[in-house]
């Protein structure tokens, strides 16, 4: 049996310990850029129309797409389900890119994905908006990105 001094010990060491523990730490907005970012050897259109091409591939609508401004706008399919008492939810995902042109023949590409949840329940809403920053998304996404421009430029002459 061990003495009620140590186990009091014990539980309070314990306790100090588990309250210094630092929560994880957030990522500096150039980290985040480092994530979301690739450059590539390549005119903006064919980086554009690569990136439009990906986003349809993996699912989402695109809602919007402005060659002159870069910018795209996507959107996946709504999943809705019943919660708790009569209450529902509904998720989908959200991503946008922008591409720009760097220099003669560099783009550079950011993307950006969000989840966002709705939950309803008796007449009110509540909306959540959660940024995705798992680096293996992204990097899935670019290497996909890259496939789509190396074909592109084996059949389009002039971008050689």
């Amino acid at each position: 049996m061990i003495p009620k001094t140590l186990f009091l010990t014990l539980i309070i060491g314990i306790t100090i310990l588990a309250g210094c523990a630092s929560p994880p730490k957030e990522k500096t907005s150039l980290e985040i850029q480092a994530i979301q970012s690739r450059e590539y050897e390549t005119s903006k259109r064919t980086a554009f129309n690569a990136t439009v091409s990906v986003f349809q591939d993996l699912g989402f609508t695109v809602v919007s797409a402005d060659y002159d401004t870069g910018f795209i706008s996507t959107k996946s399919p709504t999943k809705a389900r019943d919660v708790f008492l009569g209450g529902n939810e509904m998720k989908h995902s959200k991503a946008t890119a922008f591409v720009e042109e760097i220099k003669s023949g560099r783009s550079r590409i950011r993307i950006n994905f969000v989840h966002e949840t709705l939950e309803s329940n008796e007449g009110t809403e509540k909306n959540q908006d959660v940024a995705d920053l798992d680096p293996s998304l992204y990097e899935q996404t670019f290497s996909k990105i890259q496939e789509s421009i190396f074909i592109r430029k084996a059949n389009i002459p002039s971008e050689q």
